[in-house]
């Protein structure tokens, strides 16, 4: 497999020996690298993404799970296009804000007013302020295996073993202040958070990085009440989940409304975004003209609200407001589950198909799948192969990380998928 992906990426080797005295590792986020190099990516569109020598593959990456209209749609691209000549940047306030932020209101259902920020880091670092200003308390509480990107206070307990710190350069007085519970497990939580005095929980709905697992519904409904119980805020990062499970995302699907919401990735259309969305009285907090310093939370940035972005956004969420494509995804993502759970059955191969809605995960493991724990005891390099098969037959999955369905996929995609997953069982 390697040698064949060699033989034919040798631009991509290239300009890898040349990234490596440029860039860390040779990347912009190692999440991207892969043994024995990543491939350059020349251009996309629609499923399928092309690198520079040329290697057309049917894309199950998708951005990041950004594209859920697939690369470069064509009602966004045109918007982008108009909205290009009409400027860049601003620094001044415009129309086009107040039109996403009416558009996130209508869609999600406890937002009621929004601020928006580039990133999903972003946005969860401005929430988690926001939340310690709501309630007066210091602690945030998140689940382990939990991502919500790189910022301190959250970096943490990500992958196990979860008391090893994720990064140098935390220190111990932020690590302190967060608070760590294991997912799915609502005894465990109460049990962690007795003696604890807390701002706010954080939980993805699906863990994303931790495997696509997604919550019980009973695990989150005891997390709204704990909340409720000791006058914390329940924070949903629907980032990944946010727009794809539903018009509303999770918080519509699972039918529990968070407190806090931080939105990203679909929402700006494939141009870097992330939005806080609550209620008018939380996010009155942000409001200087209403609390005073110190009594206010600051969010801020330059290019916060970007204009393109916006316009990139309000055309993707138009088009996502019905409901009609998740539900199609969601029955395309039940049928790509069950058929890959069918193929390692058949092949008697010990595989676990995690995920919910438009996302789908293998494991290499008899366990049943259901926290990070699980997921890091499967078997990393037997998925690791899986992926590189895959990639040298032309269907691409970043090495170890969920799929993503989007509108572009073709029946003779998911087709193929199948296919070469079958061909890849064989070999095993």
């Amino acid at each position: 497999m390697l040698q064949d992906y060699i033989s034919k990426t040798p631009k991509s080797r290239k300009l890898y020996d040349k990234a490596k005295n440029l860039l860390p590792a040779g990347v912009s986020y190692f999440i991207r690298h892969f043994e024995p190099y990543p491939f350059y990516t020349k251009e996309a569109r629609g499923s399928k993404i092309v690198d520079v020598d040329g290697n057309e593959y049917i894309d199950f990456w998708m951005g990041h799970y950004t594209h859920i209209l697939g690369h470069s749609p064509p009602e966004v691209v045109k918007a982008v296009r108009n909205q290009i000549e009409k400027g860049f940047h601003y620094g001044t306030s415009h129309e086009l804000e107040v039109a996403m932020a009416e558009q996130i209101v209508k869609m999600i259902p406890s937002a009621k007013m929004v601020r928006f920020a580039n990133s999903g880091t972003e946005a969860a670092m401005y929430a988690t302020r926001l939340a310690r200003t709501c309630t007066g308390k210091e602690k945030i509480v998140k689940v382990e295996g939990g991502w919500h990107g790189g910022y301190d206070a959250l970096h943490k307990a990500v992958k196990p073993p979860f008391d090893i710190p994720e990064t140098s350069g935390i220190t111990s007085g932020v690590s302190k202040d967060t608070v760590t519970i294991p997912f799915n497990d609502l005894d465990g939580v109460r049990r962690k958070l007795r003696k604890e005095e807390f701002a706010a929980i954080m939980v993805e709905p699906v863990l994303g990085a931790g495997g696509s697992i997604p919550a019980e519904e009973d695990f989150l409904k005891g997390l709204r009440d704990i909340c409720t119980e000791r006058h914390a805020l329940l924070m949903f990062d629907e980032v990944i989940t946010g727009f794809r499970l539903a018009p509303g995302g999770a918080q519509q699907y699972f039918r529990i409304l968070p407190d806090i919401t931080i939105l990203g990735k679909i929402m700006g259309g494939g141009l870097p975004v992330g939005a806080i969305a609550g209620s008018k009285e939380i996010m009155g907090y942000m409001d200087p003209t209403i609390y005073e310093r110190p009594k206010f939370s600051f969010h801020g940035g330059t290019f916060c609200a970007n204009p393109i972005v916006m316009t990139a956004g309000l055309a993707i969420l138009k088009t996502l407001e019905d409901g009609k494509l998740q539900h199609q995804l969601n029955n395309n993502g039940d049928k790509i589950r069950q058929h890959l759970k069918e193929v390692f059955e058949r092949r008697n191969v010990d595989a676990q198909v995690t995920g919910i809605s438009s996302l789908f995960h293998v494991h290499f493991t008899k366990e049943e799948i259901k926290d990070a724990e699980g997921v890091f005891r499967a078997d990393h390099k037997k998925l690791e192969d899986y992926h590189l098969y895959l990639m040298a037959k032309g269907v691409f999955f970043l090495p170890t990380k969920t799929g993503a369905l989007s509108r572009a996929h073709s029946k003779e995609d998911l087709e193929k998928l199948i296919a070469e997953t079958e061909s890849f069982t064989q070999k095993l």
